[in-house]
């Protein structure tokens, strides 16, 4: 394949992953206590040019664009008041934990409920544990003290689905502060997305037309060694 096929080829596949990942960061722009995604772009091993009658080194060109792994913005989102007894927002580090078909799996989306037999339960309708990792039963009143909601530092917390995150919980509650009838915003700033998205379909544009280019240039040649007589 032409060298610069691969680059432009590449560059569109990146800029392919980092608008879903934008749309999707989007679309979350109003769920509590979301956290922005992203990938990381890289050049691949840059490959060496040299002079094909003696050898010397004329210079490098890089052979495209590869993505590293994806990184979250753990940011603190704005506190916004619900009234809402059985909401909750964490403020500074920690997250709460939920027990989910596939494990315990930790979230800074304090929007909950209770289920038929009085547990403190997540939208999914996993429980919600506490420091000790047992579900938390709500009062008669229908409200829950934020003491009773364990609160984890995580070690390489890692996205998952449902606005959950993997990872490992350290010893010891977190540092953070709960608050009941609030609700942690989402950390997308829609705005800036925005701009995200409309640069990475720029930059996709642009492969599409070097492709475009490349190719019209390849067809020229093989048209002009065609009549060679």
């Amino acid at each position: 394949m032409d060298v610069g096929l691969n680059i432009a080829a590449s560059g569109m596949l990146a800029e392919q992953v980092q608008e879903d990942q934008i749309a999707n960061d989007l679309a979350n722009a109003s769920t509590p206590g979301y956290k922005a995604s992203s990938s990381v772009q890289q050049s691949f091993d840059a490959l060496l040019l040299q002079n094909s009658a003696t050898g010397q080194s004329i210079g490098s060109i890089d052979l495209g664009v590869e993505l590293s792994k994806g990184k979250t913005n753990l940011a603190q989102g704005p506190l916004q008041t619900t009234g809402r007894s059985l909401d909750f927002a964490v403020s500074g580090s920690g997250f709460f934990a939920v027990r989910t078909a596939g494990g315990v799996q930790y979230t800074r989306n304090g929007q909950f409920s209770v289920n038929n037999q009085g547990l403190l339960i997540d939208q999914f309708g996993d429980n919600v544990l506490s420091q000790t990792g047992a579900p938390i039963k709500v009062g008669a009143q229908g409200t829950v003290p934020t003491t009773a909601l364990g609160l984890f530092t995580v070690n390489n917390p890692s996205q998952l689905g449902n606005n959950n995150f993997s990872g490992t919980a350290a010893g010891g509650r977190a540092t953070g502060q709960i608050y009941s009838g609030k609700l942690e915003g989402s950390g997308i700033d829609p705005i800036q997305t925005m701009v995200r998205m409309e640069t990475a379909l720029n930059a996709y544009t642009a492969g599409q037309q070097a492709i475009g280019t490349i190719s019209r240039t390849m067809q020229e040649s093989a048209s002009s060694v065609a009549q060679v007589p």
